[in-house]
C-alpha cells in the first residue's frame, strides 16, 4: 500500500509528539478512574452477556441431540421458550451494558474536552501567534470526539475476549482436536491484523490533520469573508479551498482503502477455518464419533469464534483512530507554555511602579525586539510610547501584561519580579484596551460586565456613564440592552471602543495598557473616547500606545522609540524644543492629525 502514501503528507504541528501505546493507554485509563463504579456494572454485564450468548448454542446443541436421540419425549415448547429467554437475556445485558458504557464514555470525553479547553485558555498569545486557531478548534471539537471511538472499541473487546474466553473452553470439553483445527487459525489472523497496524496509524493520523486544516481553511474564509468580497477574492478562495479540500478527500479515500481492504482478508482466513471445520467434523459425525449436535455446537461456536476473533485482530488497526484523535488531543494538553512562572505571590495592593532591567525580547530567534532594555514608570505616572512600527511599542505592553515571555533580564512590578507573580492575582489588577477593541456575542451591558463578572447593575451603569459623560449610550438601540453581534458588528468602531473603556472603568485596574485605535471615526465619537481615555488614565499607572495628540500632549511623559531602544524621553514641549525625532514625527504625522481633527469640528 506505498501508494497510497505517495504526495499526500500532511504537517505535523511543531508542539505535536509521538506517544507509545502503552503511554496512551495508560493515559487514557487515567480518565476511566471516576467511573470506576459504573465501569465494574458494565464489567458484570459483559460477564452476563458473554455466559448468555455461550449457553444458547450449547442448549440448542443439546436439543439436537435429544432430538435425534429420544424425538418422543421431547417438549419443543419448552425448547422454543428457553430459548426466546436466552437470547432476552441476552439482549438485556447488552442494553445495560451499552447504556453504562455511554454514560461512561460521555462523562470521559466530557473530561477530556474540557481540559483540552482550559489547556486552550492556559495557552501563551505567542502560541496563538504560531498556530492556526481553526486546527486548535479542530482538536478541541473532533478529535475529542473521535477519541470516543477508541473507548467503544475498548468496551467491545472486554466483551469478545470474554466470549471467546468461555467458548473455547467449553470447547475443548467437547472435542479438543476440533477446538484446536479452530485455534490453529487464529495466529494468521492476528497477524494480518498487525501487519495493517503502522499504515493505519499513519493514514488516521494524516486524516486527522488535514481535517483540521480544512476547519482552519473555512474558519478563516468566514472571519475575513468582508475583505474577501471587497477585493473580489471570492474565486481565488474558493480555488484554495478545492486544492485542501481535494487533499482531504484523496487522504480519506486512502484510509477507506486500509480499513475496507483488512476485513475480506480477515473473512477469507476465518472461512478456511469454518471449512475445516465443516469436513473434518463431518467425518468425525458419519464415523459416530461426533454427534450431530456436537457438530452444529461447532458450526454455530466457529462463527461466534471468528467474528469476536477478527474484530479483536483488527482492534489494533480501528484503534488507531482514537489514539491518534487522543494523541493530538494529549499534544495540545502537554504542550510546553513558554510564559512560565516561578511562584505564585499575591501582592494585596498594587501600586503601579513598572521598571524593565535590561530586558531582551524577540518573538522569533533572528528577529530581536528589545535589546538591553530599561524603563522605569513610577506608581500613578502615564507614559505614551510612540514611535514607527516595528519599534517595539506594543511588545513593551504584552511583555507587561505577561503574554510573552522576555528571554533576558527583568521586569519588577512593585519592586517585584513578574516572573514571580501569581498571574491571575496580577492581570485582575490589569486593564488592557486592544486597538482593535473585541466584543463577544451579546449585549452591551454583558460586554462591559466582562471586566467584572460580580459588578451589580449599579456600578456597570456608573462606570458606563463616566465614559464620555454617558452620552454615547442613548445613541445605542436599546441602551446597554443592545445586542452587539458577532465581533460586535452591530456597532460602530467608535462605540465598540467606548464599551471596552467602560470594561476597563469598571474593573477599575492599578495598571491601565491602551493601544490606541487608529480607525476612522467622526470627530463627536473621537471627543467622547477622549474622555473615556482621560477616565480610564485618572489615577493610574497607564501606558499608552499613543496615536492621538492630545493623549501624547497630556502624558507625564512620552517615551521615543526606535528599533527597540529608547532615542528621546521627556514632555512634549521640551522633545519639540529639542527637534529630535520626536519633532520630526510631529511634524510629520501628528501635527496633520490635528489640523484634520479641527477642521473636521469646524464642519459639525
Amino acid at each position: 500500500m506505498g501508494f497510497l502514501m505517495d504526495g499526500l503528507d500532511t504537517d505535523a504541528e511543531a508542539y505535536d509528539r509521538k506517544y507509545n501505546d502503552r503511554d496512551l493507554v495508560k493515559r487514557i485509563l487515567g480518565y476511566f478512574r471516576p467511573q470506576a463504579q459504573r465501569m465494574l456494572l458494565v464489567a458484570l454485564m459483559i460477564l452476563a452477556t458473554s455466559l448468555a450468548n455461550t449457553a444458547l448454542p450449547v442448549f440448542i446443541s443439546r436439543s439436537v441431540d435429544q432430538l435425534a436421540s429420544d424425538p418422543q419425549n421431547i417438549n419443543l415448547g419448552m425448547i422454543a421458550l428457553t430459548i426466546t429467554i436466552l437470547a432476552s437475556l441476552g439482549w438485556v445485558f447488552n442494553a445495560i451494558r451499552q447504556w453504562q458504557s455511554s454514560q461512561a464514555v460521555g462523562n470521559v470525553v466530557l473530561k477530556m474536552r474540557e481540559d483540552a479547553f482550559d489547556a486552550v485558555l492556559k495557552r501563551d498569545l505567542s502560541f496563538y501567534d504560531q498556530f492556526s486557531s481553526g486546527k486548535i478548534v479542530s482538536r478541541v471539537t473532533s478529535d475529542t470526539q473521535a477519541f470516543s471511538t477508541v473507548v467503544t472499541l475498548v468496551m467491545d473487546l472486554m466483551s469478545q475476549v470474554l466470549l471467546i474466553i468461555i467458548l473455547i473452553g467449553y470447547l475443548f470439553s467437547v472435542n479438543v482436536e476440533l477446538t484446536l483445527i479452530t485455534l490453529a487459525l487464529a495466529p494468521f489472523i492476528v497477524a494480518t491484523a498487525l501487519a495493517f497496524r503502522s499504515i493505519a496509524r499513519n493514514t488516521i493520523t494524516s486524516s486527522r490533520r488535514i481535517l483540521s486544516e480544512v476547519s482552519s481553511h473555512v474558519q478563516e474564509t468566514v472571519s475575513g469573508i468582508g475583505v474577501a468580497k471587497t477585493f473580489r477574492q471570492e474565486q481565488a478562495i474558493y480555488n484554495e479551498f478545492l486544492d485542501v479540500n481535494q487533499k482531504s478527500y484523496r487522504i480519506n479515500l486512502r484510509t477507506g482503502y486500509v480499513f475496507s481492504g483488512i476485513f475480506p482478508v480477515l473473512n477469507i482466513i476465518a472461512g478456511f477455518g469454518t471449512a475445516a471445520i465443516v469436513y473434518f467434523g463431518g467425518v468425525r459425525s458419519l464415523e459416530g464419533n461426533f454427534t450431530p449436535g456436537q457438530w452444529y455446537l461447532f458450526i454455530q461456536g466457529i462463527a461466534l469464534f471468528w467474528f469476536p476473533l477478527t474484530s479483536i485482530a483488527s482492534f489494533w488497526s480501528q484503534f488507531q483512530l482514537g489514539l491518534a484523535a487522543g494523541e493530538r488531543v494529549f499534544a495540545l494538553l502537554d504542550a510546553e507554555p513558554k510564559v512560565v512562572q516561578t511562584g505564585d505571590t499575591k501582592l494585596p495592593n498594587i501600586r503601579g511602579e513598572i521598571e524593565f532591567q535590561n530586558v531582551d525580547f524577540r518573538y522569533k530567534d533572528d528577529e530581536p525586539v528589545l535589546t538591553d532594555f530599561s524603563l522605569h514608570i513610577k506608581a500613578g505616572e502615564t507614559i505614551a510610547l510612540v514611535g514607527h512600527t516595528g519599534s517595539g511599542k506594543s511588545s513593551i505592553g504584552k511583555l507587561i501584561s505577561r503574554f510573552y515571555e522576555f528571554q533576558g533580564g527583568r521586569i519588577l512590578i512593585d519592586g517585584v519580579d513578574i516572573r514571580s507573580l501569581d498571574l491571575a492575582d496580577y492581570r485582575s489588577r490589569l486593564g488592557v484596551v486592544t486597538q482593535t477593541p473585541f466584543l463577544f456575542d451579546g449585549t452591551v451591558k454583558e460586554n462591559i460586565r466582562y471586566g467584572k463578572a460580580d459588578a451589580t447593575d449599579a456600578e456597570l451603569v456608573s462606570a458606563a456613564q463616566r465614559v464620555g459623560g454617558g452620552d454615547w449610550i442613548d445613541n445605542l438601540q436599546n441602551g446597554l440592552d443592545t445586542e452587539v453581534g458577532e465581533r460586535g458588528n452591530n456597532l460602530s468602531m467608535g462605540q465598540r471602543q467606548l464599551v471596552s473603556l467602560a470594561r476597563v472603568v469598571l474593573q477599575d485596574p492599578a495598571i491601565a495598557i491602551l493601544d490606541e485605535a487608529t480607525a476612522s471615526i467622526d470627530p463627536l465619537t473621537e471627543t467622547l473616547i477622549q474622555e473615556g481615555l482621560d477616565t480610564v488614565l485618572e489615577g493610574r499607572t497607564s501606558i499608552v500606545i499613543a496615536h492621538r495628540l492630545s493623549t501624547i500632549r497630556n502624558a507625564d511623559r512620552i517615551i521615543v522609540l526606535r528599533q527597540g531602544k529608547i532615542i528621546e524621553q521627556g514632555t512634549h514641549d521640551s522633545l519639540m524644543q529639542g527637534g529630535g525625532h520626536y519633532a520630526e514625527l510631529y511634524n510629520t504625522y501628528f501635527r496633520h492629525q490635528s489640523l484634520s481633527y479641527i477642521e473636521n469640528a469646524k464642519n459639525l
